[in-house]
């Protein structure tokens, strides 16, 4: 097991009483021991950023509208379906100073907001900025030089293509400045990605580890036997009693 293996909290945590992504639930994670959070954003019409899973209200605030069709005053007013309103991203970074943000970055409008979101809070530290788009990682990495991400879908690909013989660990491709984490799933259509080997030449590379979603213990377990650096999940409590001494075996 990485004895500095860490619980990401997947967007604040799912609390009793609580909506996803709202201050209420990633100030629960925090109190609760947690460091890193984990959130995607979506700009409304006028810019700003604010911290949601989806692009459009109907699941979490029974509305028909996007986030992108509406300023962020009336967002901000806006009550969601379990609780809680949506919260704005430097809202969430302001009022929680020693956490840190991994930012999965949606959708291409979000990409300048994103920019200059970073760039006026001078945050570089407490942040990891995600997405599955290689090219929207490519955009971020100019942008903001000095800000970590992880891979892309593309890029996590081509590091998967390491475990051939004759190939560096990290596959064929360089790896670009400020790269420091692949966060995979445990499986891909049945096939494993997490390996032990997968795991090593990571940390070989000098990259971490992070595994979503992950909301049970046997698959926690089996991981940081493996030596992932970090688990995403909803259930913050049972990631952390995972962590704890005597709870790192595979059973």
């Amino acid at each position: 097991m990485n004895s500095q293996a860490e619980i990401i909290a997947h967007r604040g945590g799912l609390w009793p009483g609580m909506s996803e992504n709202t201050l209420e639930a990633f100030t629960a994670a925090h109190r609760a021991g947690v460091t890193w959070m984990e959130t995607d954003v979506h700009a409304s019409a006028d810019g700003v950023l604010f911290a949601a899973h989806d692009a459009a209200l109907d699941r979490i605030a029974g509305r028909p509208q996007r986030i992108r069709d509406l300023r962020a005053r009336e967002l901000d007013s806006i009550e969601l379906t379990a609780g809680g309103r949506l919260p704005r991203l430097t809202t969430l970074i302001e009022a929680l100073p020693e956490a840190r943000w991994n930012i999965d970055v949606k959708a291409a409008h979000s990409i300048a907001p994103m920019v200059r979101t970073a760039r006026s809070l001078h945050v570089d530290h407490r942040l990891r900025l995600a997405s599955f788009s290689t090219s929207t990682l490519q955009t971020l990495r100019e942008a903001l030089p000095g800000v970590r991400t992880s891979f892309g879908t593309l890029e996590t690909a081509l590091f998967a293509l390491g475990s051939l013989p004759g190939l560096p660990d990290h596959g064929p491709a360089s790896l670009p400045a400020g790269l420091d984490a692949l966060q995979v799933p445990m499986s891909f259509k049945s096939l494993p990605v997490v390996t032990r080997d997968f795991v090593a030449r990571a940390h070989r590379a000098g990259l971490e580890v992070h595994v979503w979603t992950i909301n049970d213990s046997a698959s926690m377990r089996i991981l940081l036997d493996r030596g992932v650096d970090a688990i995403v999940t909803d259930d913050v409590m049972l990631g952390l009693a995972q962590l704890a001494p005597g709870n790192n075996q595979t059973r």
